[in-house]
């Protein structure tokens, strides 16, 4: 698959191409009264096959292989009207999406409405300044590139990435990791993923405005969600809906 822009100074092409995004948007739909205790079992014991699998259940992990390989996820019903999003990495494209399949028939598919999006990893991880310091919040970027963009010339697009670089290394200068990007137009509306992880929401804010000082988004559509760093089963277990 052709990239759609090029390497930069802070992306370069990932020397395992062949892996593939699992990101997920979910909403609960337990009714009052109802417990997940079942269904939390089954995907766990899912989750578990996938990680001997080789599946990458945490952004922490996609930066450090010997981060915790329990499943990780973003709380998110505080900013979003999803009530939790994530990020797995799948050896394979068949296999991310004969994954989503298992995960939704061992109850998922009861707990929550779900958004899965799919798609090949592109540009590998960069990692932030600060070396292991906590990173307890995530952040997913989902963008396409609007007619201006498609109306660009080469030149424009060559200069377009350099100035988006100036702020992808403000990024790093936060302390903020970049789980490098997966391409998601093969099949869906969204042209690529960017994941991050940081300190806080203000480490957060701050980079952003980097870029929109570098007029990154006048290219792009984007979509943005943020959400505390939490164990993926810690979240099933405490949104069962009291009677």
């Amino acid at each position: 698959m052709t990239l759609l822009t090029g390497e930069t100074e802070v992306f370069s092409s990932a020397a395992t191409a062949d892996r593939c995004a699992v990101m997920f948007i979910a909403r609960r739909q337990l009714e009052p009264g109802e417990t997940a205790d079942r269904e939390r079992q089954a995907i766990a014991a899912v989750l578990s096959e996938l990680g001997a699998e080789g599946w990458i259940l945490s952004i922490r992990a996609m930066f450090d292989p010997a981060a915790d390989r329990g499943a990780f996820a973003l709380d998110t019903g505080f900013a979003h009207d999803a009530d939790l999003a994530g990020v797995f990495e799948a050896p394979s494209m068949t296999a991310a999406l004969a994954g989503t399949v298992r995960l939704e028939k061992a109850g998922w598919a009861r707990l929550f409405t779900t958004e899965w999006l799919i798609g090949p990893r592109e540009f590998a991880p960069v990692p932030g300044a600060g070396g292991t310091v906590d990173r307890p919040w995530g952040f997913l970027a989902l963008w396409e590139w609007n007619d201006a963009w498609a109306e660009a010339g080469p030149s424009a697009r060559i200069d377009y990435d350099a100035e988006c670089d100036v702020a992808f290394k403000g990024d790093l200068s936060l302390g903020v990791n970049i789980a490098g990007r997966h391409r998601f137009d093969w099949a869906h509306g969204w042209h690529h993923l960017g994941i991050w992880e940081a300190a806080d929401p203000g480490v957060i804010d701050r980079a952003i405005t980097g870029h929109e000082h570098a007029a990154d988004f006048m290219f792009t559509t984007s979509r943005h969600i943020i959400g505390r760093v939490t164990p993926l089963l810690d979240l099933i277990a405490a949104r069962d809906i009291a009677s």
